[in-house]
C-alpha cells in the first residue's frame, strides 16, 4: 500500500472517528440532561441505555481512531449510525433533524466501506496482524 493510500485511509478513519469520541465525552459531560433527552425521546430504561451509548461511541471511536478491530467496529458503528437515524432524527417536519438524519446514513456508508475494506496500513491491526483487516 502506499503512502498516499495509506493517509487517506488513516485521515478518513479519524475524521469518522471524532464525531463519537466528541459525542461520547459531551455526553459524560452533560450527563443529567443527556438523560433526560433520551427518556423524552422514548428510549426505554435511559439509565441504563446512556452508558451503553457512551461505551459504544468513545470504545468505538477510540478503536476505529487506532485502527484495532476495525472491520467488526465499522460494522457496530454502522448499525448504531442506522438505530439512532431512524430513533431519533426521523422528522421529516423538522428540517435539522432530517440533516441529522442524512448525515446517519452518509457516515453509515463510511463505515461500511471501512468495513469492506479494513484499516489500512497504519493501524493496530496491520501492526499484529489482527485476521479481520
Amino acid at each position: 500500500m502506499d503512502n498516499a493510500r495509506a493517509f487517506t485511509t488513516l485521515l478518513g478513519r479519524i475524521l469518522l472517528a471524532i464525531i463519537f469520541i466528541e459525542a461520547g465525552v459531551g455526553k459524560i459531560a452533560g450527563y443529567a440532561g443527556t438523560e433526560q433527552y433520551i427518556a423524552s425521546l422514548g428510549v426505554p430504561l435511559p439509565a441504563i441505555a446512556l452508558p451503553l451509548v457512551i461505551f459504544w461511541e468513545l470504545a468505538g471511536g477510540l478503536a476505529l481512531l487506532i485502527g484495532f478491530l476495525t472491520r467488526p467496529v465499522a460494522l457496530s458503528l454502522a448499525a448504531f449510525c442506522v438505530i439512532t437515524a431512524f430513533l431519533v432524527h426521523l422528522h421529516p417536519d423538522n428540517q435539522m433533524q432530517m440533516i441529522n438524519f442524512m448525515k446517519n446514513l452518509a457516515m453509515t456508508g463510511g463505515f461500511l466501506f471501512v468495513a469492506a475494506h479494513g484499516a489500512g496500513a497504519w493501524s493496530v491491526d496491520k501492526a499484529f496482524n489482527v485476521k479481520w483487516n
